[in-house]
């Protein structure tokens, strides 16, 4: 009797694992799918010298004004608009959270006058030659402006949008004193004049280390005295002076960046 249960027992044992053999499986976990990670990208850096040129317009402006001995006082206001046209290096450092601080220099040919078309009335003055009463006006010849400046600004990736400020250097040449009488006569003056800058612009990095920039200037100068020379058959020895003079600049302008 003891040998047939454990026969029964053994038998139901290996039919049991026989028949869950036989049933289907249960499927393995569904797995969680994967997730994508976008590489992160890399904003763009202002940081590095760079070069390039520019192209715009300039409204020049001035006040010339007789300091004697002859016709001391008399005034006139001169204004003009022209073409100007040169290059900038500079260099730039970005900070973290977009901070750029920079310093750039800038050279420009501005061919532009101050003059008017009335000018300064005089009297007649028998004893100087003067029979009748004539106009003098003065035309004070700019040639080229040079600046050089420190520039703050904020960068948001590619768009850069800052501020300058510093100083501002004008040559003058060929100026002139012209009489309804005697006609022009030379001027003996300083070669320059100095004064500030300050200007604010937006810069746009449209391909790789090129970039376009628009830029407003205000450029104020200090007096500059003019004189008559000696020789002259009018007006000998008479002194001018040029005040007031502010020239503002808008430009378009291309970089190239170099480093990063």
């Amino acid at each position: 009797m003891k040998r047939i249960f454990v026969a029964g027992a053994f038998t139901l044992a290996v039919g049991g694992q026989a028949l869950a053999a036989d049933l289907p499986q249960a499927p393995p976990p569904p797995h969680a799918p994967a997730t994508y990670v976008p590489a992160p990208v890399a904003l763009y850096n202002w940081t590095g010298f760079y070069i390039g040129g520019n192209l715009g317009a300039d409204w020049n402006q001035g006040t010339v004004t007789d300091t004697g001995p002859f016709f001391r006082g008399l005034s006139q206001t001169g204004n003009h608009t022209g073409f100007l046209g040169g290059g900038q290096v500079g260099f730039n450092y970005e900070f973290g959270g977009g901070v750029v601080i920079g310093a750039e220099a800038d050279f420009d040919w501005a061919p532009n006058n101050n003059n008017t078309a009335t000018g300064i009335a005089y009297p007649a003055l028998p004893a100087l030659g003067i029979v009748s009463p004539g106009t003098v006006s003065a035309t004070i010849n700019n040639q080229w402006l040079t600046t050089f400046a420190g520039r703050l600004g904020y960068a948001w990736d590619r768009l850069l949008v800052y501020g300058k400020g510093g100083g501002a250097w004008v040559g003058s040449s060929n100026s002139t004193i012209t009489s309804s009488t005697f006609g022009p006569v030379n001027l003996s003056n300083n070669s320059s004049n100095y004064g500030w800058v300050a200007g604010v612009g937006l810069e746009y990095a449209f391909w790789g280390n090129a970039s376009v920039r628009v830029e407003y200037d205000y450029v104020g100068l200090n007096s500059a005295n003019f004189t008559v020379p000696a020789t002259s058959p009018f007006l000998a020895n008479e002194t001018f002076s040029s005040s007031n003079r502010d020239i503002q600049m808008v430009t378009v302008g291309l970089n190239y960046k170099f480093g990063y």
